[in-house]
This record gives structure tokens, sequence and C-alpha cells, in this order.
């Protein structure tokens, strides 16, 4: 009886992975700054897009007023339980707001580590810093 051989799997070519300069200038593709909601386009000059901005203002800053502003008026309806349950309500809206504000500055460090990694292969390439 033949013993079972584990199979040997063919070794992975490494994946090629885009730099940061090339998908900031990806054709066809602008960029958008997650903190501002501007959009660079292809020439490098950026524009607002309406629809676009009028959701990031939904979520960041509506939304969560919106639920903070139902906590209030639950707690102004004057029992306990009614102060309790409002007051939930309330953190619930804080919390949406701190959660956005915390995704935004997640995202800019993106941005930063991604500038400065295309900033160093400039470096490793051409021997000074870009300007």
């Amino acid at each position: 009886m033949r013993e079972l051989q584990p199979r040997r799997r063919a070794p992975r070519r490494p994946r090629r992975t885009a730099s940061a300069a090339e998908v900031a200038h990806a054709p066809s593709m602008g960029w958008m700054d997650p903190i501002s909601g501007e959009y660079a386009d292809q020439d490098g000059s950026s524009s607002k897009r309406p629809q676009r901005n009028l959701v990031l203002v939904g979520v960041r800053y509506v939304l969560p007023a919106v639920v903070s502003l139902g906590g209030v008026a639950v707690m102004s309806m004057g029992s306990e339980t009614d102060l309790e349950g409002g007051a939930s309500i309330l953190s619930a809206g804080l919390a949406i707001y701190f959660v956005n504000w915390l995704f935004r500055m997640g995202a800019a460090g993106d941005i930063e580590r991604e500038a400065e990694a295309a900033a160093r292969e400039y470096y490793d390439r051409h021997g000074r810093w870009p300007t």
C-alpha cells in the first residue's frame, strides 16, 4: 500500500502592488481627500462634487445631530425611565459623531503615510528629498 505524501504547493510569485504615487495619479480616476471631501483630478486641480459632499455632511454631522436631539427630546418627557433612555440615545448620537471623527483622523494618517512612502521612493531613485 502506498503512503500518502503531502501535496507540494507551487512557490508563490510576489504580488506587485501599486505605489502611492501610481494610486494617486491613476488614469481616469481622481482621488478624494476624506477630510475635506475634495477630489484631485488627473491634472492636479481639485473640485468638489456636490452630491458626494452632501452625503458626507449628512453622515458626519446631520445624523449624529438628529440622533442626539432625539435623545434630548426623550429626556424632556420627564420620568426617570425617560431620562435614562434619552441619555442612552444621546450617547449613541455622540458615539456616531466620534466614530466619524476617528475614521477621518485614521484616513488622514493613511494619506500622510502614502505621501511619505512616495517621498522616500523618490529619494531612493533621485538621491534628494522631493520639494
